[in-house]
């Protein structure tokens, strides 16, 4: 099993930035994929941006160039790094990591952009 623990969520005025963190404990050599996901009131969740063990990266549409995900191996936590803020971006962002065929998620953190 993965655990996942989220900080960095809050409250920003549109155009700002904020950088989300994730560190990952248990089975962290399982580890295959971290990454981040959304969800709005109302909405599906939906992909931000994921980070493979090999860096190969991808993005949705919408955050393209604002967004930059990353990692650092050795503390085994993935951060995303949330640039331009726009009051579409309000949801609820959840870490999620991919480990021997099991998707785990974190329990979520708020994040806000204020027009």
């Amino acid at each position: 099993h993965v655990q996942l623990v989220e900080s960095g969520g809050g409250l920003v005025q549109a155009g700002g930035s904020l950088r989300l963190s994730c560190a990952a404990s248990g089975d962290t050599i399982c580890i295959s994929a971290m990454g981040w996901y959304r969800q709005a009131p109302g909405k599906q969740r939906e992909l931000v941006a994921t980070i493979a063990t090999g860096g190969m990266t991808n993005y949705g549409d919408s955050v393209k160039g604002r967004f930059t995900i990353s990692r650092d191996d050795a503390k085994i936590t993935v951060y995303l790094q949330m640039n331009s803020l726009k009051p579409e971006d309000t949801a609820v962002y959840y870490c999620s990591a991919v480990a021997s065929g099991w998707k785990y998620w974190g329990q979520g953190t708020q994040v806000t952009a204020s027009s």
